[in-house]
């Protein structure tokens, strides 16, 4: 085929580092390839995509503006549902995919609740995952609630591609400033409104000064801050873009360094723009002489899968049973976790390559049935990838000519010196290619063609015990479909029988689920007993044998019972592996169900860097609370580590509450491929539905002051911390694909050098109560979240970027007392200021810093402060000015020398 001429050079392994899957690119100033994605539940409305074309132009201007002519949109794909009726002008996707789109248009979290937000859970500076934007919105009808649309995609741009946070802060909406009086929460402080309690009730409103809470010192919760309706202030667009007049990011000179906002907590008090100018997107352009043309949409709509199984048959399958096991797996996928409709064929290759299938749509159990009897029965010869991938090319062009969107699942354990003659030519022919590599020597080549086009990347090591087969095929399924049609798998276990022949445990099926469950079982030499209990304690009917694959499985008619499913499987042979696998579909097409997926934060990485695993648990886009999660990650040799992921706001993890589960990995045992798998369970009374508002999101505008009146805008639902829905029992397991390690010392004889500092701090929090400071804090480890610290060493100072920036030369804590807990335990420390003084400071200001056995350090923590003073609220008619009350506590009198001291 024209397609494979000529030999091209693969990508260098550092240009895959990156923690996301978007297709985005910078080009002369022009982000191009962003995929706009409309979610397969939304109505038909060709409306909306005119209404994103107006959103992504009118936002082109801005957002040239706001960057001071450096950025704008050059061409956006818009991607529309399968369902939706066709149109000549809708071109067929090549990798672009729901699941990876940059922006989501989709049916809000919960009705009447539309507020834009990104799903950004990593630290400041890095990409986030996506933005999510409901109809109503793109459509035009919370433009009083949420400003002009174009504006506002600027405001979450700028949390998506730099990095950066909100200017305001809803549960910290106010603050006690230097001005000696209660701030509302914003960037610059140039902006202007009122700070007041506003009701409205049988068509009569009320409006009430700010009262003071006894306990806070700051304005009682039904204070809101209005701002004035025409301002002149030009900063800031991630605190309030809809403000006419708002036009920039803050930036070093108008930056608000006081407020307490996620800005200056997640980024060090740094401004917007500073983040901004210190990414690579500032570093690799320069400001534009000419204003940028239009945005260039191309509409794409979603067809059916069409995929191609291109199996390895080499005589290295022959080794370890991994032939049968792929076996078992191909089989698995084919049954269970393709999606009726897709178009299915399959190709064997060893030296050479042999269409076994061509293209057949998945329609019932027939079609399947043709497939099974494809698989291969033999292993022998060499191996030819490129071979391989060129008959799958052929087999789809016969139904589709251009590929465009197609997937190749590819599964090899051996290595191909030739698979870069074809390497650019795949990469350029719009397919996209999963890749399973099976063992230790699988190609690593291939891994570049996977990632580049978008594919999945799955290790399966020869440790059948694992199930990475089942598991990776069973991740592989379709990125546009409806996730209630998708297959998740709700258990994935596997044991080596010695002594004890039983392999006893229970399988819980939630309410979310039960549609087409699915129980497989495997055994490397004989077939075992099978019993299967429904909650009812109702022995199943029997499940059906393949012993030539040795595996037997069962689907449940109907949708399953709900609760506890027990089973007890019996080995009959010494020495024996049994796997246990179960997977179900939504039971119910309108109620979303749970839903987990895992990823690391890079795809490849250098030792001793560390390496971050993140776990989403979700019931559509509401985060699930209180779970129990836990990541293995398995070597190439079969080696596994298991860490409990954690949602505490600490560590590795960076918000609190928010469904997604973090732990920093270290524990790297060789040099190679690892592959990640989380399981999530949760239990009577622990886990919980959260329906806060999301975190990185446009504010919520009560209302304006127009000439000096307040004009509310529609209230928006109430929600509060303790807005959550206890749920039933649940679990899920997820393939998070695999990642390349390198560098690792060899450890034969010797444990790993200890390079790992503590972890930083990043949830200090200060409360003052007379003249004592009382600190909290979750307690970091040894290595990174792991362990116990040896030291921590407190300072403070009444300057925060002094505190920042010459940390060791301020004032030290006496924490002699102090003794560290275990990692992410809570810490407590009181301290007394005792006899210092220094005049005009407003505040303290205090961080921490960690020191390990090893006398390595932490980054310093997240500076918490105290005010000095109770801050005056805003006069009422009656009321004159109260004085200042300060408070006895403050510090030292400026060093003329620089050497750090201890005072108390």
């Amino acid at each position: 085929m024209r397609l494979f001429r000529g030999l091209v050079s693969l990508l260098v392994l550092f240009l895959l580092q990156r923690s996301n899957t978007s297709l985005v690119r910078l080009n002369d100033n022009g982000y191009e390839d962003l995929v706009i994605a409309i979610d397969p539940g939304v109505p038909e409305d060709g409306k909306l995509i005119e209404q994103i074309k107006d959103m992504v132009t009118t936002a082109s201007t801005y957002l040239f503006e706001a960057t001071q002519k450096r950025f704008f949109f050059k061409n956006v794909s818009i991607l529309i549902p399968e369902n939706w009726e066709g149109s000549p002008e809708y071109k067929r996707p090549k990798h672009e995919s729901y699941e990876q789109a940059d922006v989501r248009v989709a049916a809000p979290a919960l009705p009447g609740r539309d507020e834009p937000y990104t799903r950004q859970f990593t630290e400041c500076g890095e990409k986030a995952e996506y933005i999510h934007f409901t109809p109503d919105f793109v459509l035009g009808k919370k433009q009083n609630e949420y400003g002009p649309s174009g504006r506002l995609f600027v405001h979450e741009w700028a949390h998506l591609r730099w990095g950066v946070f909100d200017e305001y802060n809803e549960q910290k909406p106010f603050y006690s400033g230097k001005s000696k009086k209660i701030e509302a929460t914003r960037c610059s402080t140039g902006i202007t409104g009122k700070n007041r309690v506003y009701k409205c009730q049988g068509g009569s409103c009320t409006e009430n000064f700010c009262k003071i809470n006894s306990t806070t010192k700051l304005y009682e919760k039904d204070c809101q801050f209005f701002p004035n309706k025409v301002q002149t202030e030009k900063a800031s667009i991630m605190f309030m873009q809809s403000i006419d007049s708002v036009l920039e990011f803050c930036n070093a000179e108008n930056h608000n360094q006081e407020a307490p906002s996620l800005q200056n907590i997640k980024c060090n008090f740094r401004s917007t723009w500073e983040v901004i100018s210190n990414s690579e997107d500032f570093k690799n352009t320069t400001p534009m002489a000419a204003p940028p043309p239009p945005p260039v949409f191309s509409l794409l709509r979603i067809s059916e899968r069409i995929l191609c199984l291109v199996l390895d048959k080499s005589g290295s399958m022959s080794l370890y049973n991994r032939l049968n096991r792929m076996n078992q797996a191909a089989k698995y996928f084919l049954l269970q976790t393709v999606e009726n409709g897709s178009w299915v064929g399959m190709v064997h290759f060893d030296s050479a390559a042999s269409v076994k299938s061509e293209l057949i749509q998945i329609k019932s159990d027939s079609e399947k049935n043709k497939l099974l009897e494809s698989l291969p029965t033999v292993a022998l010869g060499g191996t030819s990838i490129c071979s391989g991938i060129a008959a799958a090319f052929q087999v789809i062009q016969k139904l589709n000519p251009q590929i465009d969107g197609s997937e190749i699942v590819l599964l090899t354990d051996g290595e191909d010196s030739t698979t870069g003659s074809c390497a650019d030519a795949v990469k350029q022919s719009g397919a996209v290619i999963h890749l399973i590599a099976l063992g230790p020597n699988a190609d690593s080549a291939v891994t570049e063609m996977s990632i580049e086009t978008g594919g999945k990347h799955v290790l399966a090591t020869d440790e059948a015990v694992n199930n990475g087969l089942i598991d990776a095929f069973g991740a592989l399924t379709s990125e546009n479909a409806d996730p209630t049609q998708k297959s998740l798998q709700l258990e994935s276990k596997g044991l080596t029988l010695n002594n004890d022949t039983w392999m006893n445990d229970t399988v819980i099926i939630d309410s979310t689920v039960g549609k087409d469950t699915f129980f497989l079982i495997t055994w490397e030499k004989q077939p075992p007993s099978i019993s299967l209990w429904n909650p009812n304690g109702t022995l199943t009917e029997a499940f059906t044998q393949d012993t030539l694959s040795k595996m037997a499985y069962l689907r449940i008619p109907g949708t399953a019972q709900v609760g506890t499913w027990t089973y007890s499987l019996q080995a009959k042979a010494n020495t024996e592996i049994l796997t246990m696998t179960v997977t179900s579909r939504a039971a119910n097409s309108s109620v979303p169900p749970i839903t987990v997926n895992a990823k690391m934060n890079k795809d490849t990485n250098s030792f001793p860097s560390p390496m971050i695993v993140y776990a989403q648990v979700l019931q559509g886009y509401l985060p699930i609370l209180g779970a129990s999660v836990t990541a293995i990650i398995e070597s190439n040799s079969g080696k596994t580590q298991v860490l409990e992921l954690l949602d505490n706001g600490a560590g590795a993890d960076s918000f609190k509450d928010d469904g997604v589960y973090s732990r920093y990995f270290t524990s790297y045992s060789e040099n190679g491929r690892y592959n990640l798998k989380v399981r999530a369970h949760g239990g009577t009374d622990s886990a919980r539905r959260s329906l806060q508002y999301p975190l990185n999101r446009a504010a919520y505008i009560p209302g304006w002051v127009v000439d000096g009146k307040i004009e509310q805008n529609t209230t928006r639902p109430e929600t509060t911390e303790d807005t959550q829905t206890i749920l039933e029992n649940f679990s899920r397991t997820a393939s998070g694909g695999a990642f390349v390690v390198s560098q690792v010392p060899d450890t034969t004889n010797v444990p790993l050098p200890d390079l790992f500092p503590p972890s930083q701090i990043t949830d200090l929090d200060a409360t003052s109560e007379g003249d004592q400071i009382n600190l909290t804090w979750t307690a970091p480890g040894d290595n990174f979240d792991v362990g116990t610290v040896r030291q921590y060493i407190i300072r403070i100072s009444g300057s925060i970027i002094d505190l920042r920036d010459n940390f060791d030369d301020a004032l030290q804590v006496n924490t002699t007392d102090l003794s560290p807990k275990e990692a992410n335990s809570k810490e407590t420390f009181a301290f007394k200021s005792g006899n210092i003084s220094e005049e005009n400071i407003t505040h303290i200001f205090i961080a921490i810093q960690s020191v390990d056995k090893s006398n390595l350090t932490s980054k310093v923590s997240n500076i918490a402060q105290v005010a000095l003073f109770i801050p005056q609220a805003d006069p009422g008619p009656d009321e004159s000015q109260p004085n200042p009350n300060p408070v006895n506590i403050s510090t030292v009198k400026r060093k003329s020398s620089r050497r750090p001291r201890t005072e108390f």
